[in-house]
């Protein structure tokens, strides 16, 4: 029985199991927002925050200890640089899961796990036709 163990055996060994949260740790800090399992989504929270205060904590020690998890310098320096400032405030809760539908193929359940407060990308709004055809006129009755 497996009373009083934690964390998610995930049908991996510790070495693979190890490997994937180290990748999607990596992600999630770089891209801010990724698409994942819910079990593994619930799982990486915990070590994606633990690697989040280690940033916030600044020191050698910390970045040493920080990037036997995120591999990647360019993330790690985000980190330690624009992470540390957005989360500097904060105690804690850096991200947040929100639940999909289940996957079309095996049917397992389906979660985005995104740092909170994170910059939204920006689109333009789609003109609408109308605007799109005053446009058009304007251009016509400009150029005669």
């Amino acid at each position: 029985m497996r009373h009083l163990k934690a964390g998610r055996i995930l049908g991996r060994d510790s070495a693979h199991r190890k490997a994937l949260f180290r990748n999607l740790v990596t992600a999630l800090l770089q891209r801010e927002r990724i698409q994942t399992t819910l079990a593994k989504a619930k799982e990486l929270r915990s070590k994606a925050e633990k690697t989040i205060t280690l940033g916030k904590k600044g020191t050698l020690a910390a970045r040493r200890r920080a990037f036997n998890i995120v591999n990647q310098k360019e993330v790690l320096a985000k980190l330690f640089d624009t992470l540390a400032e957005r989360y500097a405030d904060r105690n804690g809760g850096y991200t947040r899961i929100i639940k999909l539908g289940p996957r079309r193929g095996d049917n397992a359940p389906m979660a985005i796990i995104e740092l909170v407060d994170r910059e939204e990308e920006s689109k333009p709004e789609p003109k609408k036709e109308k605007e799109k055809v005053k446009e058009k006129t304007k251009e016509k009755a400009a150029k005669e």
